[in-house]
């Protein structure tokens, strides 16, 4: 028995060994991509096993068409400016919806879906909620919000194995992510919630429509200036 309390102990004690030395690291690793590229995630390390391996090609923020920034800013975060990383305002509003109809629809702000693509992984639950929620508030605190945008417009998933804004914008309409049009904007930003599931080229009904919609709320973002803090949306 004393000795099963030895072992159980050890494994405790280098248990949170480990978890100490991942919280250093990754804090360690956040400091360094304020300025470098992401060179990997995990998300992209599980495409790169599949056939036809990944497709990426890193770009700053100013090579990324103003459409497409107000685009995802309308599909994914339009309070993006004006929050800390989390958005508290939309998840009371989540929860208040969950209440009344029992759905539970996602309130995970752009700096958020970042933290995750870059330093964690997808699923989990809770157990990657929390450290996500942290790293969202260090990230729009340290990196700024033009260089969280950056990150994830060039990590983010839009088919299997095309990650970032350029690469996509080169495959899929045969440009540079820079002279992309508000249309086909509109197209990359509506598939971001399931890039694996629905089509750019040709897009289906429902991708269309929701192109549309987001189209009338990108004229928002611009009359409203829900990209002011980027300086990139006129």
């Amino acid at each position: 028995m004393t000795y099963l309390l030895a072992c159980l102990n050890r494994l405790l004690v280098n248990g949170l060994k480990l978890v100490v030395f991942v919280f250093i690291l990754a804090h360690f690793y956040l400091v360094l991509i304020k300025w470098l590229p992401v060179p990997l995630t995990a998300t992209m390390a599980q495409r790169s096993l599949q056939p036809g391996g990944i497709a990426r090609d890193w770009i700053s923020i100013d090579q990324v068409s103003e459409h497409l920034v107000a685009a995802v800013i309308a599909a994914e975060d339009t309070r993006f400016c004006k929050h800390s990383g989390i958005d508290f305002a939309a998840i009371r509003t989540v929860l208040a919806e969950h209440r009344g109809t029992g759905r539970l629809r996602g309130g995970s702000t752009i700096t958020q879906q970042t933290a995750k693509n870059v330093f964690l992984w997808n699923g989990g639950g809770v157990l990657r909620k929390i450290p996500e929620a942290w790293l969202a508030l260090l990230i729009d605190a340290y990196w700024g919000k033009s260089r969280v945008m950056e990150v994830y417009l060039n990590v983010a998933e839009w088919g299997d194995g095309l990650f970032g804004a350029e690469a996509t914008a080169q495959r899929i309409f045969g440009k540079s992510a820079s002279e992309l049009t508000e249309y086909e904007a509109s197209l990359m930003a509506a598939v971001l919630p399931s890039p694996n599931r629905w089509e750019m080229r040709p897009p289906g009904p429902y991708v269309q429509e929701r192109a549309a919609t987001l189209r009338a709320r990108m004229a928002v973002v611009s009359r409203d200036q829900l990209a002011d803090c980027l300086g990139t949306v006129r």
